[in-house]
């Protein structure tokens, strides 16, 4: 999860994952512009949160929220796909 120190969308990724019990890797693109240009180029976005679970990109907190509702987002965490 591509993060930032001052994102309170990133905190709530966070907690909802944690509230999953799951892991993660934070890379945090405030304290490495080269992180940053890697996210962009990853997830043609610049705002942060950005999510992957693998290689998939699920998007910001709010795709993986809507994502999670839909009930897709448990299938891909067990290597279902998106």
């Amino acid at each position: 999860m591509y993060t930032s120190a001052v994102c309170a969308y990133c905190v709530a990724a966070k907690n909802f994952l944690r509230s999953k019990g799951l892991e993660w890797t934070e890379v945090r693109i405030d304290t490495d512009p080269a992180e940053r240009e890697k996210m962009v180029a990853l997830a043609g976005r610049t705002s942060v949160p950005q999510i992957f679970v693998g290689d998939v990109h699920v998007g910001g907190y709010d795709d993986m929220m809507a994502l999670h509702r839909a009930g897709g987002f448990e299938p891909l965490l067990g290597g279902k796909g998106a």
